[in-house]
């Protein structure tokens, strides 16, 4: 019987949160809604340090212990999967990402994780812009490093030139730089008459004019300024693009994410598209979401507009605002707030429109 990823984290949450105990209080007359069988399953209980068998009832463990024992449990609506002797382990957790600004982005964006030369690169690069109709962009959103690559080097702005001549590119290189084409740099147009922004930098030829080179200096809002001025997809679109974000990372055992907001992530228009998946039972992961003043000057504008809509904490274990537990200023010249709660990757996603 297959495992899906809604079970699969059901499971994997559970186990994360599991006693000592072998059995634990279920509801009068009630089953478990799903048995995992023939598995290996750490309980950190030093007496009984593995089970193979686990139940589980509404996310959380109702059993522990042997398949002779678990199976007892069983009522005729309970699903059973055979793990056939794998390891469980409980969900990970990302404690700082950005699922739900990536989740809008992520199939228009062409992924070089794992890339080992910039060659190979290159050629990924040059067959994306075939696939891309105007006027979207060919992004590469950070996870790479010119490190990985055996060329030791990131690609010139002529390479880029080359393979893209009408089709803009944007390279986004760890928070450091974004490398455009020339085809980009029309489109965001920028020119020599553009100025450099505070805490940036856009690098200049001897007449003054863009190169496509532009540097946080020392922060990264040059570089998410000038990605935000790219097309979006159309809300359908970008609700895909979500949930093939969403199951990214599920493939890599992650079941929990808490949003760090951010990058002109703004609330509450930029989360209508996560809220309507949870509405509608399509989320694959656990979020609790922080949220990030995105103007300078305008903070406490942002807490007001907070403070009226949405309170620390709400939401249910799917979905939920997590509380203000530390503000602080990033005393950059463009300075923000954030508002947080203390406590990229190998596959190759093509933009919806080459599906």
């Amino acid at each position: 019987m297959s495992i899906t990823r809604r079970h699969f984290i059901a499971s994997a949450a559970a186990l994360g949160a599991a006693a000592s105990s072998e059995l634990f209080a279920m509801s009068p007359n009630s089953t478990p809604d799903l048995i995992l069988v023939n598995g290996k399953f750490a309980t950190l209980d030093r007496a009984n340090p593995q089970a193979d068998a686990v139940a589980i009832q509404d996310g959380r463990f109702v059993g522990v212990g042997t398949r002779q024992d678990i199976m007892k449990l069983a009522g005729t609506q309970t699903r059973v999967i055979d793990l056939n002797g794998r390891r469980a382990i409980p969900g990970l957790i990302d404690s700082h990402m950005h699922i739900i600004r990536g989740g809008l982005n992520y199939n228009m964006e062409l992924r070089w994780d794992g890339v080992r030369s910039l060659a190979d690169a290159m050629r990924m690069l040059k067959d994306q812009v075939a696939r891309t109709p105007a006027p979207q962009w060919v992004r590469v959103v950070g996870g790479f490093t010119e490190h990985q690559f055996v060329e030791k080097r990131l690609p010139t702005i002529d390479e880029l030139n080359a393979v893209a001549p009408d089709t803009p590119v944007f390279i986004l290189h760890l928070y450091d730089r974004a490398i455009l084409n020339g085809a980009a740099l029309r489109a965001v147009g920028y020119t020599k008459d553009t100025p450099n922004p505070p805490g940036g930098e856009i690098v200049r030829d001897a007449r003054g004019n863009p190169t496509g080179l532009l540097l946080a200096k020392p922060n990264a809002t040059i570089l998410y300024a000038t990605l935000a001025k790219g097309p979006k997809l159309p809300p359908e679109y970008q609700k895909n693009s979500t949930r093939h974000f969403m199951r990214e990372v599920n493939r890599l055992g992650v079941t929990g994410v808490i949003d760090a907001g951010g990058g002109y992530q703004n609330y509450p228009e930029d989360y209508n598209i996560i809220e309507e998946l949870h509405r509608e039972g399509h989320l694959t992961v656990r979020l609790a979401y922080n949220l990030f003043t995105q103007k300078p000057k305008e903070e406490l504008s942002d807490f007001k507009t907070w403070t009226s809509t949405v309170k620390p904490g709400q939401g249910d274990d799917l979905y939920r605002h997590n509380a203000p537990a530390k503000c602080w200023s990033t005393r950059r010249p463009t300075s923000r707030t954030s508002v947080s709660s203390a406590p990229t990757w190998r596959r190759q996603w093509k933009p919806i429109w080459s599906r």
